[in-house]
């Protein structure tokens, strides 16, 4: 067996852009609920304690199809192919947004085109973490998956300027309809014709057909400790990371008494903050090769600014202490898919990405809807249901500094 040809660096490196187009789009389809939620509310009367317990219903059914999506669609989609699965999931997850403006005005049914949602997007994540493992050496990964994963940061920084004046202009389901078109116009154009055939999209280290056939045993990383705190340390970081990014708009609107038409720029200002961390991030992750200690300091200092913008009403310190709060824990993000293909068998990265990334979306993103929610709705207070983020990030931080420990020795 020969190991096939490996491309140039130029050619390399122009695929991690457009997959990063690819999970732009995903992201704003996926998030545009979050922003929505006050004008939803208004639109259903809901009052603070409804939209703690209704909001949590809404954001925490995708979470839940989409984690089971990771994990029981990529190994499927690994045998279908990356390129053509990535393909498949953005027309999946663009048809349903689309489906949702038509369909919106039943709460009974936003639940379950959100669920639909979910299972559209499970594998996109995943692939592309297989096609980056495929075309990149291990001291590159930072900066590959960094590249692509971007492309969340940059949708979180312009949904709040892009998505608030459509729903102003349009209302928030015409606003899904413009969303659910336009990236599949988009986007599904440039991976077919960028993105290279699954058959040509692999490199090999220095690794021997030998050592390929010594870890074929694909259950092997299940049982491996280390796996299991990389998925400890991944759900606590996308706890911190849905919880945060459901629920800031809605805290800043009801908590902070923020008006609806001007949360655009504080919300790009603070999400735009994680497009420079995850950067920065990436490039010190592989120029030192320390990317669980950056991790856990990361998340560390995430926890106390989280903290210290609860205890603030002024609009300045607000914004900074979130932002620098999200650069903090861009260090996770920049690090995170080069530590999970660190730990899987070359054979199964994209079905075991789908694994950590379905059990992390499953615990975390479901927690990071369900537990902030679940405490507004109890207390009334979103200043209490924002300081759990700060918990998360204290224990995520932990469990980053146990892996570190356990790979050192």
């Amino acid at each position: 067996m020969q190991p096939p040809h490996v491309p140039t660096g130029q050619t390399r490196w122009r695929i991690p852009p457009i997959l990063a187009l690819t999970v732009l789009i995903n992201y704003l389809d996926r998030n545009n609920l979050a922003l929505a939620i006050p004008r939803i509310a208004q639109d259903f009367g809901w009052s603070d304690r409804e939209i703690g317990a209704n909001g949590e219903v809404l954001l925490a059914a995708f979470f839940i199809s989409y984690a089971l999506s990771n994990m029981l669609l990529s190994p499927w989609a690994d045998r279908f192919g990356p390129k053509r699965s990535v393909m498949v999931a953005i027309a999946a997850f663009s048809i349903v947004t689309i489906l949702s403006a038509l369909f919106g005005a039943s709460f009974v049914a936003l639940i379950v085109l959100r669920l639909l949602l979910g299972l559209g997007e499970g594998v996109h994540i995943p692939m592309l973490s297989a096609i980056t493992s495929r075309w990149f050496l291990p001291g590159e990964r930072s900066r590959a998956n960094a590249l692509w994963g971007g492309g969340i940061l940059v949708a979180t920084a312009i949904a709040p300027i892009l998505i608030i004046p459509l729903i102003q202009a349009l209302g928030w389901r015409s606003t899904f309809a413009v969303l659910g078109v336009g990236g599949m116009i988009i986007s599904l154009p440039l991976v077919y014709w960028l993105v290279p055939p699954d058959a040509a999209v692999s490199t090999w280290s220095a690794q021997t057909e030998a050592e390929a056939r010594a870890v074929v045993s694909a259950p092997a990383y299940r049982r491996d400790p280390k796996f299991w705190l990389a998925v400890v340390g991944g759900s606590l970081n996308a706890f911190c990371a849905f919880g945060l990014l459901n629920w800031l708009p809605t805290y800043f609107n009801r908590a902070k008494n923020i008006d609806f038409a001007q949360l655009g720029w504080p919300l790009a200002v603070i999400f735009a903050t994680g497009i420079v961390g995850i950067g920065v991030m990436a490039y010190w992750g592989d120029k030192l090769q320390r990317r669980i200690q950056l991790a856990a300091i990361g998340f560390l200092l995430a926890g106390v600014m989280v903290f210290l913008a609860s205890t603030t009403t002024q609009l300045g310190l607000l914004v900074a202490a979130f932002a620098i709060a999200v650069f903090c824990q861009s260090a996770y993000g920049a690090q995170e898919y080069a530590i999970v293909q660190r730990l899987l068998p070359p054979h199964c990265v994209g079905s075991g990405t789908g694994l950590y990334n379905g059990l992390a979306v499953l615990l975390g993103g479901v927690g990071g809807s369900l537990i902030p929610g679940s405490i507004v709705a109890a207390t009334g207070s979103f200043d209490a249901g924002m300081l759990s983020l700060v918990v998360g990030a204290g224990l995520a931080a932990i469990a980053m500094v146990v892996l570190s420990r356990y790979l050192k020795y």
